[in-house]
């Protein structure tokens, strides 16, 4: 008898995965469907990464990288009760 995951947690490992690698670009955002904040990190990364000659990017890419982690060591049904469910965009 296998196991079925939650409806949601296909977009774990590709939402991990980004955070990790991209996530100052805030694409894991798009991925969960959060594209308010996915632009806001967008732009906070291009605009104000040129502003402070990549300060900004690099704080972006923290926080990305972070929400990676956070993603992909949560329980299947833990990140669709957070992220999925409950719609929690931020850590």
């Amino acid at each position: 008898m296998s196991e079925s995951k939650p409806a949601g947690a296909e977009k774990k490992l590709l939402a991990g995965i980004l955070g990790i690698l991209l996530g100052a670009l805030g694409i894991h955002k798009f991925v969960l469907g959060y594209t308010k904040e996915g632009v806001i990190m967008l732009v906070v990364s291009l605009v104000g990464g040129a502003l402070t000659c990549g300060v900004g990017a690099g704080i972006v890419g923290i926080i990305g990288l972070i929400e990676g982690i956070m993603y992909l060591t949560k329980s299947d049904e833990d990140f669709v009760n957070t992220y999925i469910t409950n719609k929690r965009p931020w850590f």
